[in-house]
């Protein structure tokens, strides 16, 4: 089971909408829950986010920062970690 904080919660419920057309979570709980269920990552650097991708088999060679943090799955939660979510 992920534990995730109250700056992962409110960064999720903030930007949403930038992985799903509409939300799909209203309170931290349900958020939280729908995280769990997506089984959601976060991680502690730009490294990390790249090592997750190439971990899942998506080739990342190549790609820059900026590249990898402007996918839609990945959450800048704003305090140098980051929250991925498949949709």
């Amino acid at each position: 089971m992920h534990e995730y904080d109250d700056a992962v919660l409110a960064c999720f419920l903030k930007k949403q909408r930038q992985l799903f057309p509409e939300d799909v979570a209203e309170t931290p709980e349900e958020a939280e829950a729908f995280l769990e269920d997506c089984m959601a990552v976060v991680v502690s650097s730009v490294r990390e986010v790249s090592e997750y991708f190439e971990e899942a088999g998506i080739d990342t060679e190549g790609a820059d920062e900026e590249e990898l943090l402007g996918t839609e799955e990945v959450f800048d939660i704003g305090d140098g970690r980051y929250l991925i979510v498949e949709g």
